[in-house]
């Protein structure tokens, strides 16, 4: 009898142990499997350089959301990144997505500035006003070059161009 018990009790154990491993791979995972919480949005940038699918959507400093696809439309060859967004956040349709890094060197994410001023944006809806990433190599190439000129050089050229 004490076999089985122990048996049992090892079985349980195993059990509650896969139930985990399952709620934890659906959570870190961000899988949805009991229907949708989010809703998908566009923007249009010329250039994602560095943002990449799965990158985090911010507000304000808070993730609401993450990039699920880039793609080129050929029609305005421009970049469109399609994001999913938590259904409790309202987004405006005068809002503007900027592509910025965390910290220096960090991964690119996409971040939204709400608006508040016109209509609220409906799934599927597309974000017209856009900023894209600002390409530190080249500006630091140009630093580095010389290619950036100071102010003052600039001033006196144009004077002595009058």
């Amino acid at each position: 009898m004490k076999k089985y018990a122990m048996e049992t009790t090892v079985g349980v154990f195993i059990v509650f142990g896969l139930i985990l491993v399952g709620y934890m791979t659906v959570k870190l995972g961000h899988v949805s499997l009991f229907g949708e919480d989010t809703y998908k949005l566009r923007a249009q940038f010329t250039s994602v350089s560095g943002l990449r699918a799965g990158s985090t959507v911010d507000m304000l400093g808070i993730e609401i959301g993450r990039v699920e696809r880039l793609f080129i439309d050929q029609k305005d060859q421009k970049a469109v990144v399609e994001m999913t967004i938590k259904k409790d956040i309202k987004i405006y349709d005068d809002a503007i997505a900027s592509i910025k890094t965390e910290g220096l060197i960090g991964d690119k994410y996409l971040s939204i500035d709400p608006g508040g001023g016109g209509d609220l944006l409906r799934p599927g809806g597309t974000i017209t006003e856009t900023q894209p990433a600002l390409d530190i190599e080249s500006l630091i190439g140009k630093y580095a070059f010389g290619e950036v000129k100071k102010k003052d050089d600039a001033d006196k050229k144009e004077k002595d161009s009058l």
